[in-house]
């Protein structure tokens, strides 16, 4: 059968077509991790069930930070955290976006009311030609897709 007669069908999307959305920051990204979350699983035993026990889901958490990798072009991740370090926190939501190949959005995945708790600049090496590149981590209360 053709892909016409099974729609469904779709090639899945590729990792590298991907944007980042933070309000008041500005640039690309090349690498984003932390896309995690987990619901707990409470057993339960049953007085006189001695063939299975029960599995009732619990809280969900989300036990990876959301960590953004950030060709080094400005300053605005840095006076983020900077803003973090003096104690004024400053929470933003931010959604990473997965485009099709023709760039369209295909997946969201927002967090809301991150905040960065860890920053780490580039490598610096005067024998090679790389990317300086600058790492965020970011703390969030929540993450939903669409």
């Amino acid at each position: 059968m053709n892909q016409t007669t099974r729609p469904y069908l779709q090639d899945p999307f590729l990792s590298f077509n991907f944007q980042v959305e933070i309000k008041e920051v500005v640039g690309g990204f090349t690498e984003v991790s932390g896309l995690k979350m987990e619901t707990e699983v409470k057993e339960y035993r049953e007085g006189g069930v001695n063939g299975y026990i029960h599995k009732l889901a619990g809280p969900t958490r989300y036990p990876s930070n959301l960590i953004l990798k950030h060709g080094l072009t400005s300053i605005d991740l840095w006076n983020w955290y900077q803003q973090v370090v003096q104690g004024n926190i400053v929470a933003r939501d931010v959604s990473i976006v997965i485009l099709d190949s023709a760039c369209n959005e295909r997946r969201r995945w927002s967090f809301r009311k991150a905040f960065p708790v860890g920053w780490s600049g580039p490598e610096l090496r005067a024998g090679t030609s790389e990317v300086a590149v600058e790492t965020i981590e970011l703390v969030h209360c929540g993450l939903i897709s669409t």
